[in-house]
């Protein structure tokens, strides 16, 4: 060792970049923000969003699509699923009640029934919606329909 290969440790000495302090220093003069503008002033801030001049990317990209804040959205049930849970949890009446219970809907869902499969046991149903097919799929194995709001 001697002194000529002394040496601080790894990231014991770190220089600040000090602006605005003076030719001497590196930086004085614009402070390395360049010539005049926004950017180079105090107390800037760019918008969100801002791509300095060029057409944002919101209008660039086409708009497409319409979302009806009117429609309504169902957790749809076929009969021949209706069968098999009918089967797997022993029930008599399909109701939102029942579904919730056993984790199959949430508490705000609406649920509608449709007519794919076949029913064989009576079951009593109560649900937001069913549809023509299914009701009379239901009606013929012995069950009843309520449609609750």
């Amino acid at each position: 060792m001697k002194l000529h290969t002394l040496k601080p440790a790894e990231g014991a000495t770190k220089r600040e970049k000090r602006l605005g302090r003076g030719e001497a220093s590196g930086h004085g003069g614009t402070s390395t923000k360049g010539n005049k503008g926004g950017q180079s002033r105090a107390g800037y801030k760019s918008k969100k969003g801002h791509e300095g001049g060029q057409m944002p990317i919101q209008r660039r990209i086409p708009k497409v699509g319409f979302k009806n804040i009117s429609r309504v959205e169902y957790k749809v049930f076929n009969l021949g699923q209706v069968e098999a849970l009918v089967e797997k949890y022993g029930l008599n009446e399909f109701s939102m009640e029942n579904l919730y219970v056993n984790g199959l809907v949430n508490r705000t869902d609406k649920v509608k029934i449709l007519g794919n499969g076949a029913v064989t046991k009576k079951v009593t149903f109560k649900v937001n919606a069913v549809s023509e097919k299914a009701k009379s799929i239901i009606e013929a194995a012995g069950g009843s329909v309520e449609i609750i709001k």
